[in-house]
């Protein structure tokens, strides 16, 4: 085994045309009570959005899973998440979400590394995970330029 098999480091960007602001709102919001699975089903996702606050998922009549902690929150420029995630086994996951206001909207760096027995079906879909978030985050803030509720 070696390091490269312990380890997980990827990162993605977009590009979003709204306010900074929105955006935030948005980030939280996907990553809470807005976050769904790539079939559009609810993932059952709390996000209490402070230091030390919990990620979990609750699906009901006792059963939930710890997905992590607010590490950092800094509205609107800086998420950070750390915990085990969506992997039940030893592993270590941060994730590290940067907002930066730029002309015609707002940049979003995302970065996800992971550290312990990493499952290979977990290093392969981290990305599409990943992507389909931001582009639900993406979608919100044009619904919302638009008019329109999603």
């Amino acid at each position: 085994m070696t390091i490269e098999d312990l380890t997980l480091d990827t990162t993605q960007s977009i590009d979003i045309k709204a306010d900074i602001g929105e955006v935030f709102r948005s980030v939280l919001h996907r990553l809470g009570e807005g976050s769904t699975n790539a079939q559009g089903e609810s993932m059952q996702m709390t996000l209490e959005q402070w230091a030390g606050g919990r990620w979990f998922r609750d699906r009901g009549n006792g059963i939930g899973h710890l997905w992590g902690h607010v590490q950092v929150i800094k509205p609107p420029v800086l998420l950070e998440l750390s915990g085990p995630m969506f992997m039940s086994y030893p592993a270590v996951n941060h994730v590290e979400v940067k907002l930066e206001q730029r002309p015609g909207g707002t940049h979003l760096d995302l970065r996800h590394r992971a550290i312990g027995f990493i499952d290979p079906a977990h290093r392969q879909g981290v990305s599409t995970g990943w992507k389909h978030i931001l582009d639900g985050i993406a979608e919100d803030c044009s619904a919302r330029a638009s008019g329109q509720r999603s």
